[in-house]
């Protein structure tokens, strides 16, 4: 991955998503991009912004949206994914003003999506990596996406990470096995919040 980001600039994309929700949820606006801001923080990048609510030592998912492809400035996506995740996300109600103290914000800034080439679909798993990639699976009208932190919160296997790519997509656990299924692969730098509002660390998985 030669597209890298230090602490402090993962610290700076956290903190404008929490204060993208926050003024969203308060003042029903959308955040403008900050001025004099670094050109690296305006490269067109995809980008996730995950929402987790904080359940002890768990974290349970509140929201995740986010830009698959590099079409948008970060910042920029930034914003627009943290508000979509906090509201538009169908699988929950919106988050409200109280819970931003008991959520936690992560981000995950993508590599551009690189199909996988295989001559037969039963090569698939051996050209992905837990811990490093995530995918994206796409059938006709029908396309799901994975992050890379995804299987290993769920301990899949490779087989198991491409059978629920394609379940997210809305088709058969086995369609990565037809002809026609296309399989994209893509790496993620991540960031998140310790604690509602607390320190930001980068987060590895552990593939490389």
């Amino acid at each position: 991955m030669s597209f890298d980001l230090s602490l402090e600039e993962g610290k700076f994309l956290i903190h404008l998503a929490r204060k993208a929700v926050e003024e969203y949820l308060k003042n029903g606006k959308k955040l403008e991009v900050p001025e004099k801001i670094d050109e690296k923080l305006l490269q067109p990048c995809g980008v996730f912004v995950t929402i987790n609510k904080v359940c002890g030592k768990e974290r349970e998912l509140r929201g995740c949206i986010g830009y698959p492809y590099p079409t948008t400035p970060l910042v920029e996506a930034i914003i627009d994914s943290a508000i979509s995740s906090a509201v538009r996300d169908p699988r929950f109600h919106p988050l409200s003003p109280k819970e931003l103290g008991k959520v936690v914000f992560e981000i995950s800034v993508l590599t551009p999506p690189q199909i996988i080439e295989a001559k037969k679909p039963d090569e698939y798993p051996k050209k992905i990596k837990i811990g490093r990639d995530g995918l994206i699976v796409e059938k006709g009208v029908f396309k799901g996406l994975l992050l890379p932190q995804v299987p290993v919160e769920w301990k899949w296997d490779e087989e198991e990470f491409l059978c629920q790519c394609c379940v997210k997509a809305g088709l058969p656990p086995d369609c990565w096995l037809l002809n026609g299924t296309k399989i994209y692969k893509f790496q993620a730098i991540i960031f998140e919040e310790e604690k509602p509002g607390g320190e930001v660390k980068r987060k590895f998985l552990g593939g490389k």
